[in-house]
């Protein structure tokens, strides 16, 4: 078994330069920077989206996205992420601004990210040349769509030098970008600790009312580790979805909000009405 050592995101930066200067050689170098992490969760798996509590923390794999504006009222972007799509020039993309023409959900899909959380991002945008890279594992569990979001976010933030101060709220538009683009129903948790990670530290996030309390891991001892099994799925394909259903014909079933609010005698009182997993 080979262990394959992550880029640093100084490393990522500078490549992202480069790769730059290859797509836009007629461009000014990048002046704009975002930054999104992945993440890995410890405790909570499948809780998020039924109020209850996860355990993540933001990990040193990250996506960035390196651009400028270009003065005109066109977005340019260019993925140096070859996993997306098996599709010619899949890695480039290029629309209009949203007040020129309205997004929607296209091809290539890993562009409907970037334009998910710009049709929702509460400013007026301005055209860019950016170039997007990555260090996080496509489709292995490490949240690599939504430090993709936090990544756009960020940069658009930049580029129009409106940052949002509740970061909470940026967090929520970027999971209302994955809802409505990717067509994922997905929790708060991946985007929420994209956002508000705190380096040494894992968040414990309550779902349902956003409050956070963060759990420091420093102790020497604490060794967490992460294993790519390399294979890949996407959330937009998977059982996700149906999990997510299930869970809410469940909590329809028991006349609850959500499953937080669930009990093991009222679980068991209806445990032959509720479909199969």
């Amino acid at each position: 078994m080979s262990i394959i050592k992550t880029e640093t995101t100084e490393a990522l930066i500078e490549r992202g330069f480069e790769f730059f200067a290859k797509h836009f050689p007629d461009v000014e170098k990048p002046d704009k920077l975002g930054i999104g992490p992945g993440r890995v969760n410890l405790i909570g798996e499948h809780t998020d989206y039924n109020d209850g509590f996860v355990l993540p923390m933001a990990l040193p794999m990250v996506t960035i996205m390196l651009g400028r504006a270009n003065n005109s009222d066109t977005c340019r972007v260019v993925t140096a992420c070859n996993d997306f799509d098996e599709i010619e020039d899949s890695n480039k993309t290029e629309f209009k601004i949203p007040t020129v023409k309205p997004l929607y959900v296209g091809t290539p899909k890993w562009a409907n990210y970037v334009k998910g959380v710009i049709a929702c991002f509460q400013s007026i945008i301005v055209g860019f040349d950016a170039v997007i890279l990555s260090s996080v594992p496509l489709g292995g569990g490490l949240s690599s769509s939504a430090s993709l979001e936090v990544a756009t976010y960020s940069f658009i933030e930049a580029i129009t030098g409106n940052k949002t101060i509740q970061l909470v709220q940026k967090a929520m538009v970027c999971q209302k970008a994955e809802h409505m683009f990717a067509g994922v129903p997905c929790g708060i948790m991946d985007q929420f600790i994209s956002v508000m990670g705190i380096e040494g530290h894992a968040l414990l996030i309550d779902c349902k009312s956003l409050q956070y309390e963060p759990v420091p891991l420093t102790e020497s001892n604490y060794v967490f580790l992460i294993t790519n099994s390399n294979i890949h799925h996407e959330l937009s394909s998977s059982q996700y979805q149906l999990r997510r259903y299930q869970c809410e014909e469940a909590s329809d079933l028991l006349n609850v909000q959500s499953l937080r609010f669930a009990t093991m005698e009222s679980l068991n009182s209806k445990v032959n009405n509720i479909s199969t997993l």
